[in-house]
């Protein structure tokens, strides 16, 4: 019997229904990707699956004392010294018997322990990063049967993802979750959910596999479109012939015809693509930023010591370490807003720079998009082509309507894009932006990430999206705290493999957590320890093995990108799941081997 089920479930803030007619049903143990577009009704359906709302339509059937936990996408403001204990005590059912209350406090030093939280904190006090993980023990405290997750990577380092990554891959419950991260989806998602135009599909496959499946889709769906269209246009055309042709016009083409009509009326098309384009400045000079020396501290504790870097026109950097280690830091020291107290630095000439601000702190709440992005003007010039302010909007998927509501109303997915907006429409050529992913849908995500690769200027990208990072930076400053800041050549993986870090997963068991690796650098060592005869055999046999496991993975996605796959028994289809995760493991684990190996060599 399925923990949850929903049957013909429809929902609707007043206008076109977010929700038509959809069934679901939640089996214990299943990691389910929710995807969709921002505003498709993701939130809406997480928030009737946990009993928050209550449909228009439809049932919502949930097995015996089910207990559903959600964790909101936005961290909350807190008056007063609540502590940690008490936000986290507030997830547990407590029995009114005083008698048991012992298991609620036991129940809280538990997941305070496992979640490595200090429970005498003030929630007010701790970091984004802290107030996430606070949020998520309130939600775990109770073991819920079914845990829904909204952007649980928000805010969150990204060595504060690979270890929640490890937690929720050893879940026991049922996860629903929302996520812009892709890298953290194809990592933890078994069955990908998608909500599209009211519509809930049911893909039943991992996130790369989903990729594949869904192109298929949309081609055969604008082929289909085209047939239809088509069709409509040649019976219009028909039905518009002379006075002679109407004497004898057939009424069942007629009665047709207007069938055709009526089901063009209510196809619900697709929303335009986001249509981003950043204003760029004429060229900087050769010389971006130099820092030679550099050293800063706030009083005793030291920030950054000694860094020197040489920034060139056209660079793409990538700048990532734990939450609170100096990132921010760094960047003000970089661009003038703080003087280092050791050191110089030397900016180039003719920046122009624009500044993406990860609080937005740029947005005025209470004026509109339109104000907040035209800031008093009516026509705005984007490398040199006039727009009016209402068609530049569009193109951030902004309606009239929409650009005309203050910027409070807005959800997180939508400030983004506001400020994406605002701040695009500037020229420069030095772009600087500080978790600018967070709250994108992945179709606005790729789009920004293809615009930032194409930027002719100058990028300084601080982000914990994994792929982003991958995909769009050729260097990479690893800020580790205590002053330790180093440089790294290319994305994110290729700074795994050049510090030789692995990942340790964590258990989702009551017991105290692991810790996650430690972000040290390798110590380092003129001597390096000779390979052993076995060791020397091993690295020889390593790529044929690497070879093989590629081999087997590519093999196994084909067989899961065919739509008959997914018609076998779920024990068949789980079976091929686990395998996969099972093959990319021992890729990791190969490649790490080999690197090790390699060096000694």
């Amino acid at each position: 019997m399925p923990l949850l089920s929903l049957r013909g479930v429809s929902f609707s803030w007043g206008g076109t229904p977010l929700l038509e007619e959809v069934d679901l049903e939640i089996e214990r143990g299943e990691r389910i990707g929710l995807l969709g577009r921002n505003g498709a009704g993701k939130s809406t359906l997480m928030k009737i699956v946990a009993g928050e709302i209550a449909p228009d339509d439809g049932s919502l059937t949930a097995a015996p004392q089910v207990r559903v936990a959600r964790l909101v996408q936005d961290v909350p403001v807190t008056a007063g010294e609540e502590t940690v204990a008490q936000l986290v005590a507030e997830g547990y059912e407590t029995d009114p018997d005083p008698a048991h209350h012992w298991e609620a406090e036991q129940a809280v030093t538990r997941v305070l322990s496992w979640m490595g939280i200090d429970g005498a904190r003030p929630f007010a006090s701790l970091s984004s990063g802290m107030k996430r993980r606070a949020l998520l023990a309130r939600a775990l405290v109770h073991s819920p049967d079914i845990l829904l997750l909204d952007e649980p990577t928000n805010h969150l380092d990204i060595e504060s993802i690979t270890w929640l990554e490890g937690l929720l891959k050893n879940y026991d419950g049922a996860l629903l979750f929302v996520t812009h991260d892709r890298a953290f989806l194809q990592s933890v998602a078994q069955r990908i959910l998608e909500v599209d135009r009211g519509h809930l599909f049911d893909w039943t496959c991992d996130y790369r596999t989903f990729l594949q499946r869904k192109q298929q889709q949309l081609d055969a769906e604008e082929r289909q479109n085209e047939l239809f269209d088509k069709k409509l246009a040649a019976e219009e055309v028909w039905i518009r012939q002379g006075i002679k042709a109407r004497r004898t016009r057939n009424e069942g083409r007629v009665r047709a015809l207007k069938a055709l009509r009526r089901e063009r009326s209510q196809r619900r098309e697709r929303i335009g693509k986001v249509q981003m384009q950043a204003s760029t400045a004429d060229p900087s000079g050769q010389l971006v930023v130099e820092l030679k020396g550099v050293s800063f501290a706030y009083g005793d504790r030291e920030i950054v010591r000694g860094f020197s870097t040489l920034i060139t026109r056209g660079e793409k950097i990538g700048i990532i370490g734990p939450n609170g280690a100096g990132k921010s830091t760094l960047l003000k020291l970089i661009l003038g807003e703080l003087p280092p107290t050791a050191g110089t630095v030397r900016r180039g000439t003719n920046l122009q720079i624009v500044y993406f601000d990860q609080l937005r702190e740029q947005i005025s709440e209470d004026q509109s998009v339109v104000e907040n992005v035209g800031e008093g003007q009516e026509t705005l010039s984007i490398n040199g082509q006039q727009k009016h302010i209402y068609g530049y909007l569009q193109d951030f998927l902004f309606t009239p309507d929409r650009a005309r509501q203050p910027a409070r109303s807005l959800s997180g997915g939508e400030r983004n894009r506001l400020l994406l907006a605002r701040i695009f429409k500037r020229p420069s050529n030095l772009l600087v932006l500080d978790e600018p992913t967070n709250d994108l849908d992945a179709e606005t995500l790729e789009l920004l990430e293809e615009l930032v690769a194409d930027y002719p200027g100058t990028l300084l990208l601080v982000s914990h999206d994994r792929t982003f990072l991958n995909n769009v930076v050729g260097s990479t400053i690893y800020v580790g705290g205590g002053g330790d800041i180093r440089e790294y050549d290319g994305g994110y993986d290729d700074f795994v493999r050049q510090r030789g870090e692995t990942q340790t997963a964590v258990p989702a068991t009551p017991a105290p957590a692991r810790s996650v690796p430690s972000a040290a650098p390798p110590p380092s060592s003129d001597k390096k320890a000779k390979l052993t005869f076995k060791e020397q055999r091993e690295l020889d046999e390593l790529p044929g093995r690497i070879e093989t496991l590629e081999t087997d993975q590519a093999e196994l996605h084909n067989r899961m990108a065919d739509p008959g796959f997914f018609k076998q028994p779920a024990a068949e289809i789980a079976a091929a799941t686990r395998r996969l995760e099972e093959l990319a493991a021992e890729l990791h684990a190969s490649y790490e081997r080999w690197t090790l190996l390699s060096e000694r060599e």
